[in-house]
């Protein structure tokens, strides 16, 4: 056996310095071209990616042949990039994000006191609302600084000893920015590193080039623009087809609310199981049976069907026995799944596109559907303020609905909420439940996460019986006697 590290992540600054012929060279389009070539060239790997750095025009041909010519698109995944995104508005980073297969790492509103950072964007130019959307934001901005240190104040008085040592006073600094962050508006700016095959990176820049948000579309156009100055053989179709601009408004005649929607605010539900796999525990245990080896679907269903239920219940809690907080389940628990809509706040919903290998269908943010309030805030007198913050942004945010209906978010604040279906095999939702079930997590989707895994153990109770927070894992695998 031989393992060559073929490659890895390298700063541009870093690559500036190079001589011009090995900065070409350094394009990560060679590596594509070599790789394309291992299923037909008998020679050692090095050695055609060696021959790939020496002519770098003739791997672009080639690669433009492979991936375009022959459709074979995998080639391009071997190509990486890496961007920094800077004074960007979180509402342009839902829009980014939603690629699933990127990775993001994003300044957080949880740790960091922000500053006076936002955007207008082109649509309210457009719409002559620039200054009023201006002066909407600075108000937010004024009842954010006033909310954390009021917020502040009070973890303060309430916790003198943690809040004198340094480690509790940052963490208790934490909480208080992170509730005073729902009076910020969606036009607020973040920053954040991302990282994308070029297979990956080409659907992104196409699907924002089809985005109704401008600030998406420029987003797209930057992207593009740094990409194809590296790699054009691997990053080329981008346009806005019909397909991505168009479907959705297509549907539109048919999403029109019903005459006695929404549900008023107060009764809003804001987790529902809407849908789960039937008889998922029989099926799963057949999975795991079929796994070891030996019996076809149909016998190891049949054999899992002739289980006594404390026999299926055993082959379950073995599955799980030996797993420890930092593991998964086996791959067989992503048969049984889950669907749920959810009613979350921007602030929530910031969290819960991390978890991407769900299936995540958001509509637009709903004034109608109420907000999300800190519960902090009624204790430290700030429910009138921030209720104040709602109504303006949500009266702002009307006049330019007719002109530019997907730019209105932009004036709604971090507690204002969308609904979301939110598909999940049972795998995933392990996963889910240890970091937003901890302690640690944040207090909105920890409560949103405790209502979606006690419906699904009522669903299928052998199924997720070892799911919980990081904090709690210990003490559930003693409470089911796993340890043992």
């Amino acid at each position: 056996m031989e393992v060559l590290l073929a490659g890895y992540n390298v700063d541009r600054e870093l690559l500036a310095s190079l001589p011009p012929a090995d900065r070409e060279a350094a394009t990560p389009e060679t590596l594509s071209a070599a790789y394309a070539r291992i299923s037909r060239d008998p020679r050692p790997v090095p050695e055609l990616r060696a021959e790939a750095r020496g002519d770098v025009v003739r791997a672009r041909r080639s690669n433009e042949q492979i991936v375009f010519g022959f459709g074979h698109a995998s080639v391009a995944e071997h190509a990486v990039f890496n961007f920094d995104i800077l004074g960007v508005s979180r509402l342009a980073i839902e829009a980014l994000e939603a690629t699933r297969f990127g990775s993001y790492t994003e300044k957080s509103q949880r740790y960091i006191l922000l500053e006076r950072d936002c955007i207008v964007p082109e649509e309210w130019r457009a719409a002559g609302l620039e200054e009023p959307l201006r002066e909407l934001l600075a108000r937010q901005q004024e009842g954010y600084r006033r909310a954390y240190e009021a917020l502040a104040a009070r973890h303060a008085r309430r916790e003198p000893e943690r809040w004198a040592a340094t480690q509790g006073r940052r963490a208790l600094e934490g909480a208080a920015k992170e509730d005073a962050r729902y009076f910020l508006g969606l036009a607020t700016t973040g920053q954040l590193g991302a990282t994308f095959n070029a297979r990956a990176l080409e659907a992104t820049i196409g699907r924002l080039a089809a985005d109704p948000l401008a600030e998406a579309r420029e987003l797209a156009r930057r992207l593009y623009a740094l990409a194809a100055g590296v790699a054009p053989s691997l990053v080329r179709h981008v346009e806005p087809t019909a397909h991505r601009r168009d479907a959705t408004r297509a549907l539109a005649p048919w999403a029109a609310p019903m005459p006695a929607s929404p549900v008023p605010a107060a009764e809003a539900t804001p987790v529902t199981l809407i849908r789960s796999s039937p008889d998922a525990e029989t099926e799963l245990a057949a999975a795991l049976i079929h796994g070891c080896g030996g019996r076809s679907w149909e016998e190891a269903l049949a054999a899992a069907g002739r289980m006594p239920a404390a026999e299926r219940e055993r082959v379950l809690a073995e599955s799980l026995r030996r797993m420890s907080p930092h593991e998964t389940p086996p791959r067989a628990f992503e048969l049984p799944d889950f669907t749920f809509e959810l009613t979350v706040s921007a602030s929530c919903f910031a969290q819960l596109k991390r978890h991407r290998p769900a299936t995540l269908l958001a509509q637009p943010y709903d004034p109608r559907l109420g907000a999300t309030e800190p519960p902090a805030f009624a204790e430290t007198g700030l429910t009138g303020a921030y209720a104040e913050i709602r109504r303006q942004a949500e009266s702002l945010a009307e006049r330019i609905r007719d002109a530019a209906p997907a730019a209105a978010a932009y004036a709604l604040t971090n507690g204002h909420r969308r609904r979301v279906l939110f598909k999940a095999n049972a795998r995933e939702l392990y996963h889910f439940a240890r970091l937003r079930l901890d302690a640690h997590a944040q207090w909105d989707i920890r409560g949103l996460a405790g209502e979606m895994l006690r419906l699904a153990r009522e669903r299928m109770p052998l199924v997720m019986q070892l799911a919980a927070g990081k904090d709690r894992f210990a003490q559930t695998r003693r409470d089911l006697d796993m340890d043992g």
